[in-house]
């Protein structure tokens, strides 16, 4: 099909993710999927502050943070409670992982916010920030996780007609 010219491209948001230490950028990444910010092997739980435009959104103790796309909504996020959204929206979906707090709920946010996550002001555990399922970067007490929509975009060829909710329900064993 592809020799053919049988395909279209479909355009996906992707996410910026920069890791900030007393101003300093010490990490930066690109995801098409999304960053999951979650606790170390010994710590119970992470508490977490969650930004949206400098503005808190969320605080709450868990087992972590995800920070997805539309495209990830379907893969980690989905799998921790969040919402599934269609690959081609733009928006920035965050979802507590195993929340303790009964509060801490699944947020879309418009995808021109900049969303910044990290740990309580009294928290002394560790934390990792994995982006796409990646290698783990090691996040210290101070360290802030900054998210915004990316200006590069993944473009997918996609050879079949089959909507996203046929391939979703599909996936979900529904059909």
């Amino acid at each position: 099909k592809l020799a053919a010219g049988k395909y279209t491209i479909e355009s996906r948001m992707m996410l910026d993710v920069a890791v900030r230490r007393d101003g300093k950028v010490l990490f930066n990444d690109i995801a098409l999927n999304d960053a999951a910010l979650t606790k170390g092997a010994v710590a119970r739980v992470v508490d977490l502050e969650v930004y949206g435009d400098k503005v808190m959104i969320a605080n709450f103790s868990a087992d972590g943070v995800i920070v997805s796309t539309p495209t990830g909504s379907t893969a980690y996020s989905m799998s921790a409670g969040g919402p599934i959204v269609e690959p081609t929206a733009e928006n920035m979906i965050v979802t507590p992982i195993c929340p303790h707090a009964l509060h801490a709920r699944s947020f879309v946010l418009d995808r021109s916010r900049l969303v910044a996550v990290r740990m309580g002001k009294l928290s002394r555990k560790t934390a990792y920030l994995s982006v796409d399922g990646g290698k783990a970067f090691r996040l210290g007490g101070s360290d802030q996780v900054e998210l915004r929509r990316s200006r590069s975009k993944a473009r997918l060829a996609k050879l079949t007609n089959r909507s996203f909710y046929t391939i979703v329900n599909q996936k979900l064993g529904r059909m």
